[in-house]
């Protein structure tokens, strides 16, 4: 289902195209309403509205710090008619972002080992530490909570799904009054989904389960809904506030290959991707460190082939000229890698790698048997050979969710608000945790100081120094704070 969704807007062009000239006795229906993107050359023009009105849309969405406007139309030549407006850089139909979801989430989510014995969590138990070995690994074995723990003025900004805000591990530490929704039709941030309060938890958990900061302060900017993508407008807008609203960090778990500089455009520079590059350099100007996930399609970043032959063999599409995976790609962000419990020399399956990579952070896999047999044959079904004791343990809400890995052992109160997920999605924001810390430390850092601290205090996994892999290797807080 995931890729037919990742393409859904390019095959509607196609679909339409494949029909035309036939004939038909049916009454034609109205055009659909499309949402475009508009990137202006500088500052908002005074008659910006006027103009997107004349050319048959209406302006749904304005960020005038970087020049961006969101525009809907049902005209099909309101396109070519937006773009005789010579102060617009660039336009182009909106196009969506997906989340970094499960890598294997389809079908028969149960939690398990490969020897059929079932994965449950004590409800009574005061404690879930000794089931987090990724946060035993990032702080050494808690050693780093004695040192720095964060503080409730450091704020990380988690542009997701929402948060649950009543979780008894992240109340304390969630900010309901500072966050936000940017999705259309809703009115709250909570957490609609489970991936929000997952990457919240691994961040600033503070009870049964720990995150990287248990004293930092974590806020929703909230661009997804309970299911399906969200509009690259809705995105840049939250990266845009968080930045005004003064946050140290951004975590986005977004992907990932379904987002290309040549989607759509003939020069790699689609209005969409203008409005990415500007909004993460705002931040960053703004002071704010950006940390985002590789994505979970086993992929190099830095292969060009690799990625051609990726879009020709899975959606049958063909790439040319050049293409990047936002916002992995983008210049400025840290890009995170995912680490696995059981290997230093092998990330997790399903990661993105490439020169790109900045570090790793363990984001967890489905063990070692699952791994061998992956690797042998990717295209194989060895769901009942994972071990889920290999994921990341995190806080998921208390309450039914509809989307995301949500099943009725996740999602109906049984795990009591706690869930095992793997992915780049788990590994960024442990990463987001660790620039939460070294900014509490010293909140004189700028982004460029704590990108070289994370990498500097990183585990040196794979070959000796930076390798495509872990980039300069596994983040770790204790490292940093030690020295």
């Amino acid at each position: 289902m995931k890729k037919k969704l990742a393409i859904l807007s390019i095959c509607s062009a196609l679909s339409f195209s494949a029909f035309v000239g036939f004939p038909t006795n049916e009454t034609k229906a109205a055009p659909e309403e499309e949402h475009y993107v508009l990137a202006y050359k500088g500052n908002l023009p005074g008659n910006y509205s006027e103009t997107i009105s004349k050319a048959g849309g209406a302006v749904e969405r304005v960020i005038p710090e970087i020049g961006i406007v969101e525009a809907a139309s049902a005209n099909p030549d309101f396109l070519s008619k937006v773009k005789e407006d010579k102060s617009i850089q660039s336009a182009g139909r909106e196009l969506e972002a997906y989340l970094e979801t499960d890598p294997d989430e389809a079908v028969n989510f149960t939690p398990g080992t490969p020897n059929g014995q079932k994965v449950t969590l004590d409800s009574n138990a005061e404690s879930y530490w000794d089931k987090q070995w990724d946060m035993h690994r990032i702080t050494h074995e808690g050693k780093s909570y004695k040192l720095n723990t964060g503080n409730h003025d450091t704020v990380i900004a988690v542009i997701d799904t929402g948060i649950d805000f009543s979780h008894p591990d992240l109340k304390e530490n969630a900010d309901l009054a500072g966050s936000k929704t940017f999705v259309p039709g809703t009115t709250d941030p909570w957490d609609k989904n489970g991936h929000g309060t997952h990457v919240a938890g691994s961040i600033a958990a503070n009870g049964k389960v720990k995150g990287v900061g248990p004293d930092l302060t974590v806020r929703a900017y909230r661009v997804f809904g309970a299911t399906g993508g969200a509009q690259q407008s809705w995105i840049t807008d939250a990266i845009v506030e968080a930045a005004n609203d003064g946050v140290e960090v951004i975590n986005m778990s977004i992907g990932g290959w379904r987002w290309m500089a040549q989607n759509l455009e003939e020069k790699g520079d689609s209005a969409s991707m203008v409005a990415y590059h500007r909004s993460i350099q705002y931040a960053i100007q703004k002071g704010v460190t950006v940390v985002v996930s590789a994505g979970n399609d086993s992929k190099n970043l830095g292969d060009f082939h690799d990625m051609q032959a990726y879009w020709k063999d899975t959606y049958g599409i063909d790439i040319k000229g050049p293409s990047r995976v936002v916002p992995a790609q983008i210049p400025g962000v840290i890009t995170v890698s995912s680490s696995n419990e059981w290997s230093n020399n092998s990330i997790a399956f399903y990661s993105n790698y490439g020169n790109g990579i900045d570090v790793a952070g363990p984001g967890g896999d489905n063990g070692p048997l699952y791994d061998s047999l992956y690797r042998q044959n990717p295209a194989g079904n060895y769901l009942n050979k994972r071990d889920f004791t290999y994921r990341t343990l995190s806080t998921y809400p208390t309450y039914p969710v509809a989307g995301g890995n949500a099943t009725t052992e996740f999602s109906d109160g049984q795990w009591h608000g706690y869930s095992y997920l793997h992915g780049t999605s788990m590994a960024a924001p442990k990463v987001a945790g660790v620039a939460g810390v070294i900014k509490a430390a010293h909140p004189e850092y700028t982004p460029s100081q704590v990108a070289a601290a994370i990498r500097q205090s990183a585990i040196d996994f794979g070959k000796v120094g930076n390798d495509p892999l872990y980039g300069a290797g596994e983040a770790n807080i204790y490292n940093f704070l030690s020295k």
